[in-house]
């Protein structure tokens, strides 16, 4: 996210059951702002921020919440609270709960992107780039767990919406993988090739975020890597 604005810390959400009754949802959805009786409650309302900060603040403190409860179990009220701010303060920033959702895929999608294209833009050689891109794509992961949840998570996949935004996060990554691949074939043989990669890294990384492993990005990447390179190489046993 962006490092120009500045951070506003956000209260820690607190933990609940994620299987719920649709009416019980409906019912926390309609619910007053008022302060979980067990966590201390700070109001935000009253500190100036710049309308840029404050939309910021809250895709801030919706994230986490996002990629533990995921779209449908996260309520409007649980955003205000880690905000500490008012329900209406959100809806100056955000349509609705969907619009903010949508909003968290753009950013994260960008910056996930910017890593990648970064780092494969910065190798000398196919074989530093096919590493380098890796290391971008799961130091990014490690860094922004709940990131990752948001982007290739149930809602994410499930929803027209937003599976039509990450599919098009996913190209754009492939994009930047397909400058790798230097073998004498086709555009769309190249760009199938490079979105097994992807997949290759999304799949790796789904495992360990869904599992809860530990994890070195480090060493995932040098094995993914390599991997990644081996079959490279066979494709052009000239290129190096």
């Amino acid at each position: 996210m962006p490092h120009h604005l500045v951070r506003v810390a956000c209260a820690v959400h607190r933990p609940r059951i994620r299987r719920e009754s649709g009416r019980a949802r409906r019912s926390r959805e309609q619910s007053v702002d008022l302060p979980f009786p067990s966590l201390p409650h700070f109001d935000m309302t009253q500190l100036r921020l710049t309308a840029p900060m404050r939309r910021q603040h809250i895709l801030d403190c919706a994230l986490p919440i996002f990629g533990e409860h995921g779209f449908h179990d996260t309520s409007m009220n649980d955003i205000a609270h880690a905000a500490g701010i008012t329900k209406p303060v959100i809806y100056q920033h955000f349509a609705s709960k969907r619009d903010l959702y949508s909003a968290l895929i753009t950013e994260l999608g960008e910056e996930m992107i910017a890593a990648v294209t970064q780092a494969t833009g910065n190798a000398s050689d196919g074989k530093t780039q096919t590493q380098q891109g890796f290391h971008a794509y799961f130091t990014w992961v490690d860094r922004h767990q709940d990131g990752f949840r948001v982007l290739f998570g149930g809602a994410a996949q499930r929803d027209n919406e937003f599976a039509s935004r990450v599919r098009q996060i996913r190209s754009e990554i492939a994009n930047a993988v397909a400058s790798m691949i230097v073998a004498d074939i086709d555009v769309e043989e190249q760009s199938l090739i490079a979105h097994a990669i992807t997949g290759l890294a999304e799949g790796v990384s789904r495992r360990l975020i869904e599992n809860n492993l530990e994890f070195n990005p480090d060493e995932v990447a040098t094995a993914m890597g390599a991997l990644a390179w081996a079959g490279l190489r066979a494709l052009n046993p000239t290129s190096s």
